[in-house]
């Protein structure tokens, strides 16, 4: 595996007590608020920036950037709003984050609340995850009765409210300015940009929204200071990364990886190595919408840099792996109809592109593909591709683009031998 360090993020798991107040704060909590309460918000954005955080929700966006990129001077109130709309499939590792130690994240909400002079902060919870807001609200309520949320915090005379939102479940929320919408009482679809949020986001007032894991790294970096945090990951992707690996594995599950990790070690090391000793022949790194990689990849660095160079994104960090007996039309064909089924219908390349995606992408699985679907389907990738309000669509065209790069001749036999090669027929069973 690569160099070994001390877990950050996990470092607690083994300790149940943390998820209540008085075990959170016995393990060294809200000393980073404590802090802050003493810092500038001007002071507090530039050791966030000097740490190189990077927003941990998909785009990698630098953290300290965007909080320095709302302005303080409008007129109007501020708002902090975590995205904690965890839809992407096969990511579930902020969901066990905020299910082990919720105050964490409230404590990193609370200093991004300074940073930006927020008194009102929002979390937006996925419709599905009750037990989540449970825990949540739970920790909320700890929080306030000791102080460290209210109209005065630690005695400071700041103010500092939370409000827990729960989503109905729906994934195009996870987009931040259709959770906007969501969190205003309107219809989960997208929006225009410019303005972007940091100007105009919740109720036109300038916004700040990051994700769950990237907030609850902030505490430690106000505590422990921006060199710790760089001490390791990479120059460009410093820290730890929380990682989900699923699918044909030994042990999937969530882990707490350096960024720049080869996915190497994360598969064979951390996973147990593929199920029944089968051969790797695809993954994502970052979820269904980030584009497929192939075993040629297994050496490549988790990180920002290293997957765009490889074609890819880290996404989620929420890595599928996927086996020698997988079809990969069948896999492209699920996930295409999982984007199909969630897209909001405001953008037609997404609305349209995606609903016949799964027409040709069924048939062929089925047996009735035709020579010219190939051709159609790398001409339904390229139109779809940053051609809508958000990147919905574009997670349906790379799950296209990339399925036709690198397997090609799996599209291929499915149409020469009318049928999907890997499935076995049986005698009396159709295949």
């Amino acid at each position: 595996m690569s160099e070994p360090f001390a877990p950050r993020l996990t470092r607690n798991w083994g300790d149940p007590a943390v998820i209540g107040l008085d075990g959170y704060v016995a393990a060294g909590g809200y000393e980073g608020l404590r802090k802050a309460l003493d810092m500038t918000p001007g002071d507090l954005i530039e050791t966030v920036k000097a740490s190189g955080l990077r927003g941990r929700g998909g785009a990698g966006f630098p953290t300290g950037m965007k909080w320095g990129f709302v302005p303080t001077d409008t007129g109007k109130p501020t708002y902090v709003v975590v995205n904690f709309d965890e839809s992407e499939p096969g990511t579930c590792n902020n969901r066990e984050l905020a299910e082990r130690e919720p105050h964490r994240l409230l404590e990193g909400t609370a200093i991004a609340a300074l940073a930006i002079g927020c008194t009102t902060a929002f979390i937006y919870v996925r419709g599905e995850y009750l037990w989540q807001s449970v825990v949540l609200e739970r920790a909320v309520a700890e929080a306030y009765a000791a102080g460290y949320l209210g109209a005065d915090v630690l005695g400071s005379g700041t103010r500092i409210d939370v409000v827990l939102h729960r989503g109905a479940g729906a994934y195009i929320c996870g987009e931040e300015t259709a959770l906007l919408n969501s969190l205003e009482g309107l219809r989960g679809q997208p929006r225009l940009r410019p303005p972007f949020p940091a100007v105009e986001g919740l109720y036109a007032s300038p916004t700040v929204i990051n994700n769950v894991e990237t907030l609850m790294n902030v505490p430690d970096i106000i505590v422990r200071g921006p060199e710790w945090f760089r001490e390791v990951g990479t120059e460009k992707s410093p820290g730890t990364k929380m990682i989900t690996i699923s699918g044909k594995v030994e042990r999937p599950g969530n882990y707490e990886i350096a960024l720049g990790t080869p996915f190497r070690s994360v598969l064979e090391d951390l996973a147990g190595g593929m199920l029944e000793g089968r051969a790797l022949k695809a993954w994502t790194p970052g979820g269904s919408s980030t584009p497929m990689l192939t075993a040629e990849h297994i050496d490549v660095g988790l990180d920002y840099e290293s997957l765009a160079a490889a074609g890819s994104l880290l996404g989620t960090a929420a890595i599928m792996v996927m086996d020698e007996t997988d079809c990969v039309v069948d896999c492209a064909t699920r996930m295409v109809r999982f984007y199909a089924h969630e897209s909001c219908g405001k953008c037609t390349p997404c609305r349209e592109g995606s609903w016949w995606a799964t027409r040709v992408l069924g048939r062929l699985e089925e047996g009735r593909g035709r020579a010219e679907d190939l051709p159609l389907m790398t001409e339904m990738g390229t139109n779809i591709m940053f051609r809508a309000f958000c990147a919905l669509a574009d997670g349906t065209a790379s799950v296209i683009n990339s399925s036709l790069q690198h397997f090609a001749g799996e599209f291929e036999d499915h149409v020469r031998l009318g049928r999907c090669p890997l499935k076995v027929e049986h005698v009396g069973v159709p295949v």
